[in-house]
């Protein structure tokens, strides 16, 4: 197999996305495709901060109730960090517990896919369907965490946070999105 030319490779404009087998590439956001400005840059402008992300949802979601374009704004998060919550200690018999209820769900579903089709006592599919995967589950699980031979014993919930997040609007909007913003109730039960 021949390796392609470097042109086939090349980037158009200087954007940073090659192009995909079709001769196409994904769109970036200084592609506004919709309105077929496709390649032109628009100049952004902050028009407000806020200390957490509820916040900033709250003045998009008051910008867009009074008839704003929301498609221009964006919310951007600076200073991010990893949080990770632990809920708790993870033992074989605890794995076992989460794997026999995600087993008992998806032995519900089967048997209700294969009760569907029973002739006379469907329950008794569903129920046997229900009963393997509450022990196939538990046994997976319970077999899972053995095999991490004490290297993640706790269960815990990673997430994203940022220190700040600041609505950026395009240059042109930016005076309506201030107006607006500057009439946001403060009390968020309004």
């Amino acid at each position: 197999m021949t390796r392609p030319s470097r042109s086939a490779y090349s980037l158009r404009n200087n954007d940073t996305m090659p192009r995909g087998p079709s001769g196409t590439r994904p769109a970036t956001r200084g592609e506004n495709t919709a309105d077929g400005r496709a390649g032109i840059e628009q100049p952004t402008v902050a028009v407000a901060s806020y200390p957490d992300y509820a916040a900033a949802q709250r003045a998009v979601d008051f910008l867009s109730d009074n008839g704003f374009p929301v498609d221009r704004v964006r919310i951007v998060g600076s200073d991010l960090r990893l949080v990770e919550q632990v809920h708790g200690r993870l033992t074989i018999g605890r794995a076992a517990l989460a794997g026999a209820s995600s087993g008992a769900w998806f032995g519900l579903l089967i048997g209700i896919l294969l009760g569907a089709f029973a002739v006379g006592a469907w329950w008794q599919v569903l129920l046997f369907a229900i009963i393997a995967g509450v022990v196939w589950g538990a046994a997976f699980g319970a077999i899972a965490h053995a095999m991490t031979r004490g290297q993640r014993d706790f269960t815990s919930t990673p997430m994203l946070q940022a220190d700040h997040y600041t609505l950026i609007v395009d240059a042109d909007v930016a005076d309506q999105a201030r107006e607006m913003l500057s009439r946001l109730p403060t009390d968020p039960r309004r």
